[in-house]
């Protein structure tokens, strides 16, 4: 009795101290599984760059290409995740005088850990990848942006007889508008302090949404001392001019509203595109561990 009970303890312990997961079989999967996703994200990349074209007329639209990027991110995730969960069935060892269940359950939890392993080493690598790659462009895109920048700047400058576009203030267009007149001043007359005072005045009116009674009434007195004009017809002026602003104004922020709406739906579709991703892959290395146990068990019969 004493020599049995001895062997038992003994064995129970050596059975405890041995740990049930087979961490070699798990990081080799996980390392052909991240392989593999980064092989095909490749593939996927390239393919989706030769579908596109900056052509309005050429390629795909926006729509056509998001649905085939969601669906190609899936597809990555099954084949990658289930090659590693295979890979990591089919190399773990098997424990003799396990029931069939426990087998496929230690079988299903190492393509399980396969997964996740191969999860966290594939976002550290895009990590790293998509920051190079995003600095790279932005310095190429910069340098590029650069160049077409100059380039304009120097074709416009000849054109416009070297016109310094540098320093143009956002209200001097609305400004020399209130001005224009089919008789202009001679040009000995310096209109420069009056353009000066109204220019400020429009500014300090765009900025507050509406021009004062006052301001537009002094505005309107000197326009048409300027131009000629009389003082109903400079105030008419005045009123096209704050009307076109806030018309232009409100068109941004509904382009910019628009835009922003656009970027979080696309964002929560990636997201949610990103989850059933996972989920596909997390069961397909789930299922291909299973798979390469039975195999395994099959050749060690």
């Amino acid at each position: 009795m004493t020599d049995y009970t001895a062997r038992g303890v003994a064995d129970g312990t050596a059975a405890r101290a041995s740990s049930a997961v087979s961490w070699s079989a798990v990081l080799g999967g996980a390392v052909v599984s991240a392989s593999i996703s980064l092989m095909l994200l490749a593939a996927g990349a390239g393919l989706g760059f030769t579908s596109v074209s900056p052509w309005s007329s050429a390629g795909v639209t926006a729509t056509t290409f998001g649905i085939a990027a969601l669906a190609w991110l899936a597809i990555v995730h099954l084949l990658a995740a289930g090659a590693g969960g295979y890979l990591a069935g089919r190399l773990r060892t098997k424990r003799v005088g396990l029931h069939t269940d426990e087998v496929a359950f230690r079988d299903t939890a190492h393509g399980f850990m396969t997964w996740a392993v191969s999860a966290i080493v594939t976002a550290l690598l895009l990590a790293s990848t998509a920051s190079a790659i995003i600095g790279g462009t932005a310095r190429l895109g910069a340098s590029a942006a650069s160049g077409v920048a100059s380039s304009v700047s120097g074709m416009a400058g000849q054109a416009a007889g070297r016109v310094d576009l540098t320093n143009l203030d956002p209200s001097a267009y609305l400004t020399d508008s209130l001005f224009r007149t089919d008789r202009p001043a001679p040009s000995s007359t310096d209109a420069a302090p009056a353009r000066a005072e109204v220019g400020r005045i429009v500014a300090m009116s765009i900025r507050n949404g509406d021009m004062a009674p006052a301001d537009k009434t002094y505005v309107a007195s000197v326009i048409a001392a300027q131009t000629g004009i009389s003082q109903p017809d400079a105030e008419k002026r005045i009123n096209d001019a704050i009307a076109k602003t806030k018309e232009v104004a409100a068109k941004a922020e509904q382009t910019a509203r628009e835009t922003a709406d656009i970027a979080r739906k696309g964002a929560a579709s990636f997201a949610l595109a990103t989850f059933i991703a996972m989920l596909i892959g997390a069961l397909a290395s789930s299922y291909g561990a299973t798979v390469g146990g039975r195999a395994r068990d099959k050749v060690e019969a």
